[in-house]
């Protein structure tokens, strides 16, 4: 009952609800996109998707950003973090504008991905100030609330605006451009929204902003390298990082095993395997609502890496159990599971990191927890692109998931037990 009490208070702050509405309309916006994206390359007739194909398709699409993400993040410490979700979203709407003409054009492959990597820049600068800011509307004491609600929030709105996305496909046959269309609608949307908060409320600080564009980023290099010294000097948010990146590793060798079991092994027509792939999503969804309500009384009881621990270990249990079968009823269970450990650590993590740095690294920080998690998925791409058939059934890749999951569990559970980690 005190997570319900605490989930109303949080709702009556005015500057909370705004934040969380920006976060919602851009998050529906990259399920819409990515959706798009998703079908035009991987589900479209003419095209023989394989495992190699996406895990290339990634590696284009995040790899890039991820060597440049924390120099992004040193920005964001000093550009006011209102003025970047505001003009974030408006350039992530003209690109994505773009991107529906190319798509409309048959364009080459390569300058779509050059397109859709521009939108994904942008959107790691987005995500990250979103985190970044949200200490600055919410207390300490309900933080671990807010971080339930509001990145949780945030995937189900992107779940929300995928399965929209594969509605307008399925009832209107070559709308991939339309569809992307859409979502550059809702990237501004929630431009405008982001107008609805004070200029100065998101910090940083006024005397840490800077103010001119060529001194912030003479000051690149020094400014991550301070954000490194000051990770490396917070041993409780480097670890939970790690273990986050590892369980994203898991998630993302998933992730390809998946599309491909939807393209080729439950599906005959294109079409059926978009359906079975915007289903796993929505259970997927279910999943992290679910980690939405669970977490704030797991972290209470359990603690922060408690709840990790737990997460890790359900995961390391229950994925091979449900993922071995390769039958559509069983994995669908699993996208369930997943989406709740997945979220579940997540909140832990985030809180973690934000109640263990200080406010003027912490753009910094979570820009380098984007890098690892676009890392961490691209490497689990590539390793499902050599251990996956054509036809997506790999036992020995669930297998490898399993003990990824269970050595993050055991490394967390003796860190916590030494005192490591409170």
């Amino acid at each position: 009952m005190s997570a319900v009490r605490d989930l109303r208070v949080l709702l009556r702050l005015s500057d909370f609800r705004r934040l969380l509405a920006v976060r919602l309309l851009s998050q529906a916006a990259d399920g819409v996109y990515q959706v798009a994206l998703a079908a035009y390359v991987v589900f479209s007739p003419e095209r023989q998707t394989s495992p190699a194909a996406i895990a290339s398709a990634m590696a284009v699409l995040l790899l890039p950003y991820s060597f440049v993400g924390p120099f992004a993040g040193v920005l964001l410490d000093r550009w006011q973090r209102r003025q970047v979700l505001l003009h974030g979203n408006l350039l992530r709407a003209v690109l994505a504008g773009g991107t529906a003409l190319l798509i409309l054009f048959s364009v080459p492959d390569w300058l779509l991905y050059a397109s859709a990597l521009s939108v994904t820049a942008v959107n790691r600068f987005v995500l990250a100030g979103l985190s970044a800011a949200l200490p600055r509307v919410v207390d300490a004491d309900r933080l671990v609330m807010a971080n339930s609600v509001s990145p949780t929030a945030g995937t189900l709105a992107a779940t929300a605006g995928g399965g929209l996305a594969f509605l307008v496909r399925l009832v209107a046959a070559e709308s991939d451009a339309v569809v992307v269309l859409l979502g550059a609608v809702l990237y501004l949307c929630s431009a405008v929204a982001s107008l609805r908060m004070a200029r100065e409320l998101l910090g940083p600080d006024p005397e840490l902003v800077q103010p001119r564009l060529l001194v912030a980023i003479a000051s690149t290099a020094r400014g991550l390298m301070g954000g490194l010294r000051h990770l490396a000097q917070r041993p409780p948010a480097a670890h939970a990082l790690a273990a986050m990146t590892l369980m994203r590793f898991c998630y993302g060798a998933l992730t390809v095993m998946v599309l491909m079991l939807c393209r080729y092994a439950w599906s005959e027509t294109e079409s059926d395997g978009l359906a079975l792939l915007g289903l796993a999503l929505a259970f997927s969804g279910a999943g992290f609502f679910a980690a939405a309500v669970l977490s704030p009384s797991g972290v209470g009881r359990l603690g922060r890496y408690g709840w990790m621990v737990a997460c890790a270990a359900t995961a390391a249990l229950l994925e091979p159990a449900l993922g071995l079968p390769f039958r559509p009823g069983p994995m669908l269970a699993a996208a369930f599971v997943l989406g709740l450990v997945t979220q579940g650590a997540k909140i832990a993590t985030d809180t973690i990191v934000q109640t263990t740095t200080d406010d003027s690294f912490r753009g910094r920080i979570f820009a380098l927890y984007d890098m690892l998690f676009n890392v961490g998925f691209v490497g689990a791409a590539g390793l499902a692109a050599l251990m996956l058939p054509p036809d997506g059934r790999s036992a020995p890749l669930v297998g490898l998931v399993a003990a990824v999951y269970a050595v993050v569990a055991v490394a967390l559970a003796r860190g916590k037990r030494s005192g490591e980690m409170p």
